[in-house]
């Protein structure tokens, strides 16, 4: 190997590296409150009922206006799921409206740049949420923490830079196990974290909650992202590459303007499977402590069995497979399975059966959240690919905006079971969808 082979090989271990990093560290931005949702509501509604009053105390007497499903357990209140919905889709939409944004800015002034000042922007949001001892800052550390998070649109357009045609698919299952990663070990370690409660019963406006030490390790994994990019990240996009257009326009409006047929539906897909997913994803939580009274430490042991799920069925079984059985294939049985865990999940009353619908879960995202990165990306042209993936990408950001909100209000008015039929339904639409999308043509089956 010669000396110019051996610096490629390291500049594309670092970018895998840095890449990695920056998507898993956006999905436990949005997923990590999952798990503290329940006594979030409660601590911030205690806290307002010592000061007369505020924004949560407002929201929850307007939701409990509304007749809904009655719980079985006398410890859950369901007017949480209304919350957590709202909560976790102000993260998203903000992701949503910023990612084709970051990413055109990327194909214009390069991928390290826009890394940079994303994720000093995360870092600020995360800071923020240590001290957010009224409710009102940690929605201003949200609010930040979204727009940075647009980003992961730049991240994945740097693997395509450093990627060939014919080893995309890999290095997309790399981003797959990120996002699958992050959003499953988020919920993970925000219940973890929760066991350690800085707050000592602090009433100031900036001080510590019980969620501070949650706050703390995100803004610790933040940090070593953003002096990784600072210190060792090398630039992957070329200056003849570069475009110039400016095109700073929401995902929603960018795709009926994608020229490619097959990358417009390759989007829609995304969409409609992560409104599903994601909806899913984020009742879980609502889900077991309802049907089996669990806590947060035992519903952080929950999702981080998902995540070894994923991470296995990711880096085994995609990353081998792949180039057999082909991503369009692979993603149409993801699908597949992700319906059928749904189904499974409305009728499991024992955790028997949960835990068996959530492997089927876990192999369904496992397998269509790479897949459909890849079809994207290989259905792109080189000068389009931040472009493309930030439409991509923001379509799944929109998805976890409605997603949560959607599955929040189905399991709030009609109960846990009809939530979940629901979610199994919409991946109809995905499926028919895919089914006409090409797969790609590589050039050869070389591996990574």
């Amino acid at each position: 190997m010669t000396d110019s082979e051996i610096s490629e090989e390291k500049r594309k271990r670092s970018t895998f590296g840095v890449v990695f990093l920056t998507i898993f560290l956006d999905m436990v931005g949005f997923s990590v409150l999952f798990p503290l949702f329940p006594e979030m509501l409660d601590h911030y509604l205690n806290r307002e009922s010592v000061q007369g009053g505020g924004l949560v105390s407002d929201f929850v007497s307007m939701i409990q206006q509304y007749s809904f499903v009655g719980s079985d357990s006398h410890s859950f209140r369901i007017e949480t799921v209304i919350f957590g919905g709202a909560l976790g889709s102000l993260y998203a939409i903000l992701q949503f409206f910023f990612a084709p944004i970051w990413g055109r800015l990327s194909d214009r002034i390069g991928r390290r740049s826009v890394l940079t000042y994303t994720l000093g922007g995360t870092c600020l949001g995360y800071a923020l949420w240590i001290f957010a001892g009224d409710f009102w800052i940690l929605v201003v550390s949200r609010i930040l923490g979204g727009i940075a998070s647009g980003n992961l649109s730049v991240a994945t357009a740097a693997i395509a830079d450093v990627t060939s045609r014919e080893t995309r698919s890999k290095g997309m299952a790399l981003v797959g196990i990120a996002f699958g990663l992050g959003f499953i070990l988020g919920p993970a370690l925000g219940g973890f974290a929760s066991e350690w409660d800085w707050s000592l019963n602090s009433n100031a406006t900036f001080g510590f909650t019980p969620f501070s030490f949650a706050a703390s390790i995100s803004l610790l994994l933040a940090l070593v992202n953003w002096g990784w990019i600072i210190f060792y990240f090398r630039e992957t996009l070329p200056v003849e590459n570069r475009v110039n257009e400016k095109q700073p326009k929401p995902a929603i409006f960018q795709l009926g303007k994608i020229i490619n047929k097959s990358v417009r539906s390759s989007c829609l897909v995304y969409l409609l499977y992560m409104i599903s997913f994601s909806g899913m994803e984020f009742t879980l939580t609502f889900l077991a402590v309802e049907r089996f009274g669990y806590n947060p430490m035992e519903l952080a042991t929950m999702f981080l069995i998902i995540g070894v799920t994923l991470i296995f069925a990711q880096g085994f079984f995609v990353r081998r497979y792949v180039g057999s059985i082909g991503e369009k294939r692979m993603a149409l049985l993801g699908i597949l399975l992700g319906a059928f865990a749904f189904v499974l999940v409305s009728q499991s009353f024992d955790e028997m059966k949960f835990f068996i619908a959530l492997f089927f879960m876990s192999c369904g995202v496992a397998l269509i959240s790479p897949t459909l990165t890849a079809l994207t990306s290989l259905h792109s042209g080189e000068k389009d690919q931040g472009f493309h993936l930030g439409v991509f990408r923001s379509s799944g950001s929109m998805a976890r905006a409605l997603g949560p909100v959607l599955a929040g209000f189905a399991y709030f008015f009609y109960g846990s079971s009809t939530a979940y039929l629901m979610g199994a339904t919409i991946l109809v639409l995905p499926f028919i969808i895919l089914i006409r999308v090409p797969q790609p043509i590589t050039h050869s089956k070389e591996k990574a």
